[in-house]
């Protein structure tokens, strides 16, 4: 998966919270975040304001059926609310190779197409 189809399979999918996403998918999408809010920081200061608004539900759906990829309930990114250890209990958690076959959530076969 590519930056392009990351970004169009989050917005297209943007409150689907059942599901896998892949790791390529995940940051693929949180680095397209990234360079449009310091883009937009640059330009004028207001502008991250409204990237995060465009962006905070597809964010949310994309890092619980990241979650789910490798098995993990999507309520665990609210260890992300644990000052520090939680963050990067989860970054952690966000860089794990996608759990092989299926689990809960779905086939790893759906990752691919």
């Amino acid at each position: 998966m590519n930056i392009q189809q990351a970004v169009e399979t989050c917005f297209r999918k943007y409150v689907d919270f059942s599901g896998r996403a892949s790791r390529s998918e995940y940051w693929w999408f949180f680095l397209a975040y990234l360079i449009v809010a310091i883009v937009g920081r640059l330009i004028n200061q207001y502008i991250p304001i409204a990237v995060i608004l465009v962006v905070l539900l597809p964010l949310i759906a994309v890092t619980v059926r990241r979650l789910h990829d490798i098995g993990k309930s999507g309520w665990m990114i609210l260890i992300g609310l644990i000052p520090i250890v939680g963050m990067l209990v989860l970054v952690y958690l966000y860089v794990q190779p996608s759990q092989p076959g299926a689990n809960r959530w779905g086939s790893s076969d759906a990752l691919s197409s």
